[in-house]
């Protein structure tokens, strides 16, 4: 998703008003209701909040020169990775073994035989819904993604792509720090 992506692929960055900003933090909250807690320390009400508009009909929610969420279309929102090691408790968690690590950190759909392998574990989800991955033996997050098929599909079917849309570790979204 973010493969090459570079800062000049933002096309605009809109301050939004109050009004929009309290929509799209509720939305935000409403999928991931585990930050209510936290909402204040990752989104201050005096911070200063814009949507960046880029290639691809993605938007990035920047608050105070950091991108946090980010959409394609009217999808759902999806956090940058450096939001989810700040907080790894905000989603569920799905783990890939070994075997699919290098495929991951190249931006591949994370496919079912990487989660039911003797490595990979699984939290409960549905379909479509917004998951974040890592592997096996390590701590942290390396992708952020959304769930093409149920638990349940990916160990009964065990075949085919169960995690597309996948922003990574050290792709494009990841290398941007700020957004000027």
């Amino acid at each position: 998703m973010f493969k090459g992506f570079v800062p000049g692929d933002v096309s605009g960055q809109n301050q939004v008003k109050s009004s929009m900003q309290r929509g799209i933090k509720q939305k935000i909250l409403e999928q991931y209701p585990r930050l209510e807690e936290v909402m204040k320390e990752i989104w201050p009400k005096e911070a200063v909040m814009v949507v960046a508009k880029c290639k691809d009909h993605i938007s990035l929610v920047v608050v105070d020169k950091v991108p946090i969420f980010w959409q394609e279309r009217d999808g759902p929102w999806l956090p940058t990775l450096r939001l989810v090691h700040k907080y790894p408790s905000m989603m569920p968690k799905m783990q890939v073994d070994k075997g699919a690590i290098k495929f991951v950190l190249r931006g591949a759909s994370i496919m079912c035989p990487g989660l039911t392998s003797p490595g990979g574990e699984m939290e409960n989800v549905e379909e479509g819904q917004c998951v974040q991955v890592t592997a096996e033996g390590t701590v942290h997050t390396c992708a952020v993604g959304i769930a093409s098929m149920s638990t349940a599909d990916i160990k009964s079917k065990n075949k085919g792509i169960c995690i597309d849309k996948i922003h990574y570790l050290d792709d494009g979204l990841w290398k941007i720090k700020e957004l000027n």
